[in-house]
């Protein structure tokens, strides 16, 4: 049985892939950033999930969440899900967090990052970004961050399927009710990636979007901009990503 953490599985995207897999017989194990959020998860907790508790924005409880899940059975797969749209948090939330976990804990058999068409309005420049989070950060600049990241990933674990995944513009808390795009399709592909049989399903690298590859920003595949990420999250975060 596929045993695959979804961060931020509180509400949203990340919530309706975790009771998807768990539909399916996976083994899911959810992430809420609190335990008044994680009371939310109850539900899905009584069904089998696994539950990890740890806010983001703190790298400590980032380090300890990863300590947690590399002590416990071995991840078939991680969705990276967690993000935020604005604020101080978006650095913290959206590139550190899967770096670490990504840096941390022992490869699982796939991961997948979620990104967004945002990311193609995002500058890759790296030199004064507060990754802190002590001002308000890019939404647009993380998602470029974290599909260079899924693209390096990829690159430096060849045995280790990465990916990126568009989820489209769905009527989230965080997309808004006016959101244009289909809410079901909007989990399917990174549940997909992450667990499904498809030769496709095993590729990495990608640029996703309902289970289409597509043509990601120039960046994510510039080897040269992937390594100064590389370089400058570890300097950031003490640790590195092999």
């Amino acid at each position: 049985m596929s045993r695959i953490l979804v961060t931020g599985s509180a509400d949203g995207l990340g919530r309706a892939a975790a009771d998807a897999l768990l539909s399916r017989g996976r083994q899911v194990v959810v992430h809420a950033r609190n335990p008044q959020r994680a009371k939310g998860l109850d539900g899905l907790v009584a069904r089998g999930a696994e539950l990890v508790v740890a806010d983001f924005t703190d790298r400590d409880a980032v380090r300890r969440m990863a300590t947690e899940l590399s002590d416990g059975a071995p991840l078939d797969a991680v969705i990276h899900n967690a993000g935020v749209w604005s604020g101080r948090a978006v650095m913290p939330v959206n590139v550190i967090a899967p770096y670490l976990l990504t840096a941390l804990m022992p490869a699982p058999g796939r991961l997948v990052y979620l990104s967004s068409s945002s990311h193609f309005s995002g500058q890759p420049v790296l030199q004064g970004v507060d990754w802190q989070g002590f001002s308000p950060g890019s939404y647009a600049d993380s998602k470029l961050y974290v599909t260079a990241l899924a693209a390096m990933v990829a690159r430096l674990r060849p045995g280790t399927p990465s990916n990126a995944v568009d989820p489209g513009w769905v009527p989230t808390k965080m997309g808004g009710p006016g959101a244009p795009d289909d809410l079901e399709l909007g989990h399917q592909t990174q549940e997909w990636l992450a667990a499904g049989d498809d030769p496709q399903a095993l590729t990495t690298g990608g640029y996703w979007y309902h289970r289409r590859r597509q043509q990601p920003h120039a960046a994510v595949r510039d080897e040269a901009f992937q390594d100064r990420l590389r370089q400058v999250l570890a300097e950031e975060t003490g640790v590195e990503l092999g």
